[in-house]
């Protein structure tokens, strides 16, 4: 079996007696034997550990380390919407505690269940050979299982008191020109008609649903032969809102094997996404607009609009790093990352 986890990055190591310590009285059920940590290797973000003791295990998140920018990595309003989401949604994974008082592990963190299957990302694990119908099949899987978010009866949920529907795109694209500008390194020439764009152009909302606002292969899991998605993650930035933002921002996730290389390489090698097989992002927004019959008219709107947010969130990454306020030498590189997300949302919006 494919391990998706790593031993846990020096910086980043949790007080294991005084989380035991925690745990034990939380679930007097965990076996009283010493606690097994590891580290998921995948996201660049909040730090997400698996716990095992015997036959116990959960998965704990957390913030970053450092200063973290106002109202991100909220850990009890991430927890709030697993809650709420999970009797409509089973991929979201169940969740177990909060805990707000930071002297346990010196910052908030919540406790979800631990699922177990394949996450892709630009890999198919070892002794998996992938077929043109495996990588079609997975596609289809990431087409209607956004589409069946996006028709989770909102206003039955928690989410409603937790969200702001209305101006929703409109505070969205402030927003991220606001944060891009605030953690601005470089001087990036193109950046400056992009934000004009992006301003002018705002088209009008088309309803509200369940969004999950990171929804990219590598925050999936699937079960062993690829025909059901087992479980998804990373669901900090999940709200309701413009379901097209969320197709959006899933299309500049999926790269295609025609891409430019800094696009398809920029976070390092290239998703499996651009393998004979997968849908390509034309295809995918197809197929999500037969099964949601929404307009996606204005697709390339959102799309353009989802590379700015992209290099919104390396920029505020790079900076951090910049500002040495993390280490993390997968980040040096960052600043080109965010350039090459400019130019390429710039020539998509040429196009259009």
């Amino acid at each position: 079996m494919h391990s998706d986890t790593i031993p846990v990055r020096k910086g980043e190591e949790l007080d294991l007696t005084r989380l035991q310590e925690y745990l034990q009285k939380k679930f007097p059920q965990m076996p009283n034997v010493p606690l097994g940590i590891a580290q998921f290797s995948a996201g660049r973000s909040n730090l997400t550990y698996q716990l095992k003791a015997g036959s116990w295990e959960a998965v704990l998140r957390r913030p970053p380390l450092g200063p973290v920018a106002p109202k991100a990595h909220d850990m009890g309003r991430e927890f709030r919407v697993l809650k709420a989401l999970r009797p409509f949604f089973t991929p979201a994974p169940e969740v177990l505690l909060f805990e707000e008082d930071p002297s346990v592990i010196g910052a908030p963190f919540f406790l979800m269940e631990r699922k177990h299957g394949i996450v892709l990302d630009t890999a198919f694990p070892p002794g998996v050979e992938p077929t043109k119908e495996t990588c079609r099949r997975i596609s289809g899987i990431m087409v209607d299982r956004l589409v069946e978010l996006h028709a989770i009866p909102y206003e039955k949920t928690e989410l409603l008191s937790m969200s702001k529907p209305d101006g929703f795109l409109e505070r969205q694209v402030n927003g991220w020109i606001e944060r891009y500008l605030r953690a601005k390194t470089d001087e990036i020439p193109e950046a400056e008609p992009l934000i004009h764009y992006l301003r002018d152009h705002i088209p009008p909302q088309q309803g509200a649903a369940v969004i999950h606002y990171d929804y990219k292969l590598n925050n999936a899991m699937f079960n062993e032969d690829f025909s059901e998605m087992t479980g998804l993650f990373d669901w900090e930035m999940a709200t309701i809102g413009d379901p097209l933002a969320d197709l959006g921002a899933a299309l500049s996730y999926w790269t295609e094997k025609d891409d430019p290389d800094l696009i398809k390489n920029g976070l390092g090698e290239p998703s499996v996404t651009t393998l004979d097989g997968f849908m390509t992002r034309r295809e995918f927004v197809e197929a999500y607009a037969k099964k949601s019959g929404r307009d996606v008219s204005n697709i390339d709107y959102y799309l353009i609009f989802g590379y700015f947010k992209l290099a919104g969130i390396c920029q505020q990454i790079y900076y951090r790093y910049k500002r040495g306020q993390t280490q993390d030498q997968r980040f040096a590189h960052f600043g080109n990352v965010v350039r090459s997300l400019i130019r390429h949302a710039v020539e998509v919006a040429e196009r259009v």
